[in-house]
């Protein structure tokens, strides 16, 4: 059984700690939402798979859903493999076999399998490649197998895996379609396939699909092929572009298929195109994708607040890329942004009970939204509150595997030693070193690291100091942002101490993002705040820069500005600069990830100034 880990790359500057190395503890930030995936999200999407018809798909039933709709079974199966892998539960594992065989019962002897094409009165196979999502539904199962592998060993469903992959290579290889799916997702799915089996026939594919999108393979579409990402080979395009998460998953293929060949061109085209989006084309949450209509990515700094897609997937998808980015080349970087994006889109996607999910995360909300049905699925971009179910529910099923693999993303290691990422209340077992890290971060930013057990030769732990942490301290010394290694002879009981400064800050835009130039945003630590109201007198505040910013000692930050009474006149323009009335007013700002949570609000992000 290798690592139980979602990405176990054979090479690069940092090893991943899988699910046996790392557990997250309670009471933490990150324990309780696992908790909270294990014990009501995943029965919740169990129970619309089944309502929605999804799973009877694959018992032979009249087939309902989006063209799609098997991944959600697939991206099932996984968060089980990866609970299961957490939590060593037999009752997990029997709800796994039992799905899985349903699943392996719709496979076709030649190892095709797709509920929606190849049966009588359906399309053809890959009779539509733009749209059609069959390879895309391959990579979402490879990944469910892969993740059982890693948890459970080689089984029967693991098997349906190996026979669709071989059936993708038959079909996609030398020889065969030279074409590539319209949404990638095939690609790190085949290259995982190859870490766990060690079959070069997978990675090969991988690669050719890798190397293949961009020249035009696909039909053109009302959107232009950046929609999916068919306009430049993955080596020349400057930066990521199109469909927010086929830009990500894209991406995260072609640097799975970079470190298994050893291909630094493309490795570090991947990399600069992550370094040119970060800094032009990413939301202060982390969020990705600034176009409704197709999901897009969008422009240099066209980032609206009150258009924002953020789609919850594409945050998912931005946290896998960032992550193997990080495994391979070990910058920095990357795990500020995974920290960045977990705590302000992932974690705000689902309600505090798990059972309803933002699928667009928007930084400005100027109506009151409307509390969808309980047991009505609803239009993925309609609802301005969390809704328990979409037309296209891909982020349920994506959240639920994201927070069972979630201790996964927390620390690495390297032949010197151990690097901590993230951080929360977990514990740490190697085969040399033994740790317990407490916190209750963000809440504060006092973070204890306690050696349980450590080899007898001197080795690096190494802390990460997030960017915005200027006047941090590690053991009473001051340690500026990036990496912080501690080189000793550890003994148990040593005990190491980084204060991290969360105090309330304010962040100005780069003045090239138009829509909210002038204005500035709260940020508390890692956590975005908002202004969240059950009227639309957030629409109407400024926020005094010179006053200062207080914890009020509940999480929330007060601030003071002024809320405008304008006239309501009956033209909106004139050639006097208006000057109206105006009161002194005093908010509390709360964590952007909590926002709508209570009911119905308006809300914003960025605040004007007075």
């Amino acid at each position: 059984m290798t690592v139980p880990s979602p990405v176990v790359p054979s090479r690069g500057r940092l090893r991943p700690l899988g699910l046996s190395a790392v557990t997250l503890r309670a009471p933490g930030f990150w324990a309780r939402r696992q908790q909270v995936n294990g014990s009501a999200t995943l029965d919740h999407v169990e129970l619309w798979l089944d309502r929605s018809g999804w799973l009877a798909n694959f018992d032979g039933a009249p087939r309902r859903g989006r063209e799609f709709s098997d991944t959600e079974v697939y991206k099932f199966l996984e968060a089980l493999a990866w609970e299961y892998g957490r939590t060593r539960d037999p009752a997990v594992d029997a709800r796994f076999r039992a799905v899985a065989a349903r699943v392996a019962a719709a496979q076709q002897p030649d190892g095709y399998l797709n509920t929606n094409f190849g049966r009588p009165g359906r399309p053809p196979r890959y009779s539509d490649l733009e749209w059609g999502h069959e390879l895309y539904s391959y990579g979402h199962l490879i990944q469910a197998a892969v993740a059982r592998a890693r948890t459970a060993g080689h089984d029967e469903f693991v098997d349906v895996a190996v026979r669709a992959a071989d059936h993708v290579c038959e079909v996609f290889g030398p020889g065969g379609i030279e074409s590539v799916c319209g949404h990638p997702e095939v690609e790190p799915a085949l290259v995982e396939l190859y870490r766990v089996t060690g079959n070069p026939r997978y990675l090969e594919q991988a690669r050719l699909f890798v190397e293949r999108r961009g020249h035009h393979v696909l039909s053109d579409i009302e959107f232009g092929r950046a929609y999916f990402q068919d306009d430049l080979p993955v080596r020349s395009a400057p930066v990521l572009r199109g469909h927010a998460v086929r830009a990500m998953y894209l991406a995260a293929g072609a640097v799975d298929v970079a470190t298994e060949t050893g291909d630094d061109e493309l490795l570090e085209a991947v990399a600069r195109q992550w370094r040119t989006t970060v800094a032009r084309r990413v939301y202060l949450t982390g969020g990705v994708g600034a176009r409704h209509q197709d999901e897009a990515i969008g422009d240099d700094f066209v980032l609206p607040p009150d258009r924002a897609y953020s789609e919850t997937c594409a945050g998912v998808g931005s946290v896998m890329l960032a992550w193997r980015l990080l495994l391979a080349q070990g910058d920095v970087r990357y795990a500020d942004l995974i920290e960045r994006t977990l705590f302000n889109v992932i974690a705000t996607s689902p309600s505090d009970d798990g059972t309803r999910f933002f699928y667009t995360n928007t930084l400005h909300q100027r109506t009151l939204g409307t509390v969808p049905p309980p047991d009505e699925i609803v239009p993925r971009a309609s609802s301005t509150l969390r809704a328990p179910w979409f037309t296209v529910s891909c982020c349920p099923t994506n959240i639920s595997r994201t927070f069972a693999s979630l201790a996964a993303y927390v620390a690495t290691t390297d032949d010197n030693g151990i690097q901590l990422h993230q951080y929360a209340a977990a514990t740490l077992e190697t085969a040399d070193v033994s740790l317990e890290v407490d916190t209750d971060y963000p809440t504060s930013g006092q973070i204890t690291v306690r050696i349980h057990r450590s080899p007898t030769t001197p080795w690096t732990l190494t802390l990460r100091i997030p960017s915005w942490a200027t006047g941090s301290t590690l053991d009473g010394a001051p340690v500026e942002p990036g990496w912080a290694p501690l080189r000793r002879h550890f003994t148990p009981g040593d005990t190491i101490t980084l204060s991290l400064p969360v105090h309330p800050r304010l962040t100005h835009p780069d003045p090239r993002v138009d829509a909210v130039r002038g204005c500035v945003a709260v940020e508390r630590g890692p956590l975005v705040y908002c202004a969240e109201s059950a009227d639309p007198s957030v629409d109407t505040f400024s926020l005094d820069a010179s006053r200062p910013l207080t914890d009020d000692g509940t999480g929330g930050v007060t601030v003071h500005g002024q809320i405008l009474e304008p006239p309501d006149d009956d033209w909106p323009y004139t050639t006097i600069r208006p000057d109206p009335p105006f009161k002194e007013a005093v908010i509390t700002l709360r964590p952007y990830h909590d926002w709508a949570s209570h009911g119905p609000s308006t809300m914003r992000v960025w605040l004007p100034q007075t």
